[in-house]
Order: C-alpha cells, then sequence, then structure tokens
C-alpha cells in the first residue's frame, strides 16, 4: 500500500500523540474512549512519594472509536481515514499485539524499575501472560511524568490460539513492589470487561490487510524453515547413498 504523501506527516503526528496517549483531554469528553481507561493515584502517609497511575487498554472498541474522532475531527476522505487506520493499527500491531498504554507520574521519591516489564502481568481466565515488548524509557529512572506502550502477545505460546477469543474479561496488574508509595497495596489490578468488545466492519478492511501482512510473514519463515530442513535431508540423503553404494561394493567383492 502507498500513503498519501500529503498525509505521511499529519499520520505520523496522530501516531504519536494516540499510540502514546500524550493527551487526557479526549478521551475525557467521549466516554466511549474514556470507559476503557483506568486510574489510581496513590500517596504514602509521610508523603514522601505520590504514584498516580493511568492505564488505558487498547480494545477493539477503543481504536475504533479513536480513528472515528479523529476522522471526523479532521474531516478525512474515507481514503485518508484508511490510510490512518492501517497505519495505527499496524503501530501498535494490533493483530499480534494486546496493546497498553500506560502514564505514570511520580512525585517525591523516584522509582527505579528496570527491568520494567517484571513488574507487569496480564490474566486471560487462569493464564497469567508477561510483557513481550514494551517502552525501554520505563528502565530508567522515573521521576515526573513518564509514558509509553506495554504489549503483550495475542497469541497463546503452546497452543497458539487467541488468548481472548472466549475470555469475559482482561486483568493487568503492577506489583506493589514497583514504588514505596504502592509496597503496602502488594499490588495493584486493573479489570476490564471485554465480552461485548468484537472486531467490527469499521476495521475490518485494514485488520484484514494486517492479516494479510501477518500471514505472509509466517510463510516466509516457514519456507525458510522448510529449506533448512530441505538441506539437512539432503545431506542425509548424500551420506545414505554413499553408504548403499560403498555396501553394494562390498557385496560384490564377496
Amino acid at each position: 500500500m502507498i500513503l498519501n504523501k500529503k498525509f505521511i506527516p499529519l499520520l505520523t503526528s496522530m501516531l504519536i500523540l494516540f499510540c502514546c496517549n500524550v493527551s487526557f483531554g479526549l478521551e475525557r469528553v467521549d466516554p466511549a474512549l474514556h470507559k476503557w481507561m483506568r486510574e489510581t493515584n496513590i500517596g504514602t502517609k509521610d508523603k514522601t512519594q505520590t504514584v498516580e497511575l493511568k492505564v488505558t487498554y487498547y480494545s477493539n472498541e477503543y481504536v475504533q472509536e479513536l480513528i472515528r474522532v479523529q476522522a471526523e475531527k479532521n474531516l478525512w476522505t474515507n481514503s485518508e481515514m484508511e490510510d490512518y487506520k492501517y497505519a495505527l493499527l499496524k503501530r501498535l500491531n494490533f493483530n499480534e499485539y494486546i496493546p497498553f498504554n500506560i502514564n505514570m507520574y511520580v512525585e517525591g521519591i523516584p522509582v527505579y524499575a528496570q527491568p520494567f516489564d517484571k513488574y507487569l502481568t496480564l490474566t486471560v481466565g487462569r493464564k497469567r501472560y508477561k510483557p513481550v515488548d514494551y517502552d525501554k524509557q520505563f528502565n530508567l529512572k522515573i521521576s515526573g511524568r513518564r509514558e509509553g506502550m506495554i504489549f503483550f502477545s495475542r497469541y497463546d505460546e503452546k497452543t497458539g490460539k487467541d488468548i481472548l477469543e472466549k475470555a469475559r474479561d482482561v486483568r493487568l496488574t503492577i506489583d506493589g513492589s514497583i514504588a514505596y508509595a504502592l509496597a503496602s497495596r502488594g499490588e495493584v489490578t486493573w479489570v476490564w470487561d471485554i465480552t461485548k468488545d468484537k472486531p467490527s466492519e469499521k476495521t475490518g478492511a485494514a485488520a484484514a490487510r494486517l492479516e494479510i501482512d501477518r500471514l505472509i510473514k509466517r510463510v516466509n519463515k516457514l519456507n525458510a524453515d522448510r529449506k533448512k530442513l530441505q538441506d539437512q535431508v539432503d545431506v542425509i540423503d548424500k551420506e545414505l547413498n554413499e553408504v548403499n553404494t560403498r555396501i553394494d561394493e562390498l557385496q560384490e567383492v564377496n
């Protein structure tokens, strides 16, 4: 797909704004976006540290509404909206990952959370998952505001099935040991009901194109794996031929 060159700068700025979720103003006025956000504020009794956490789950509905709001706000044509939709889903790697945005504000004693992913757990049903990727800026000293994306695999590593397929809710937990202010609580958990969060035709075309991209990558990987295996088979076949030839030679002598 070739994106409209005039649209690329605007598209890039939109992705930075919403994939990183820099501003919470839009979500406050749009219920469909706000319903996927969670906020927790915790401070120590001695007021030496305050931690503010804002978490957004990039659900199907959230992404669909994000696309609609931006299209209306910027008066995009259908072509521009499709470009944005495709680029947004690709930026989020939506077909492979379950994305979350974490906006963290620390006042007082700084937070040192390296590696950051060890403090996060996604629970779906009875299974628990760790992030497969995250913004590495969270590994640095956190004092003031820090914001970025966290990604969990959409597919179970053992079964290969979509972990959200029959799920009723998702739970993101952050270990309380990450910060002095959270330690007394042990952990903080946010819950999202996803029983009605289904893919829509609004993102269907773009999602289908992304799925094609993913499947093409999969085909390329399988072809590469097959070539490696074929090379091994060829080596074995060659040795078998040599061994059988030698056996025939020895039998002729006898």
